[in-house]
């Protein structure tokens, strides 16, 4: 079964910077499309970043700049590295996937919809 587990997440001071980190267990021999999301409390799930086939990562507009994706193909590891936080920032941060089908270009959306597995989340808490 597919399994995603996010650490990284805390409480930080407005300025501070954390990196998450979504470490996949996915079916043996199948692709995966992946992305970040978040949910503020009182809040629809957003999405945050998701990478594309074409090299590039999808980010939301309220990101700014300051949010930056990565990834470990080798561990199946997804990361969020987030600077100069703001308390706007504060949600839950969960990891999301979805099975590739037939190797289609992955194109990075941001959209809960298209995602069938989702982590438990890590909480980040900026204060001011």
């Amino acid at each position: 079964q597919v399994q995603l587990v996010e650490s990284g997440g805390g409480s930080v001071q407005a300025g501070g910077s954390l990196r998450l980190s979504c470490a996949a267990s996915l079916y043996t021999g199948r692709s995966y499309f992946m992305a970040w999301f978040r949910q503020a409390p009182g809040k629809e799930r957003e999405g945050v970043a998701a990478p594309t086939s074409d090299g590039i990562t999808h980010y939301t507009d309220s990101v700014n700049g300051r949010f930056t994706i990565s990834k470990d193909n080798a561990n199946n590891t997804l990361y969020l590295q987030m600077n100069s936080l703001l308390p706007g920032h504060t949600a839950r941060y969960y990891c999301a996937a979805g099975l590739r089908r037939g190797m289609r270009n992955i194109r990075g959306i941001l959209s809960v919809n298209e995602y069938t597995y989702w982590g438990q989340g890590t909480q980040v808490a900026v204060t001011y």
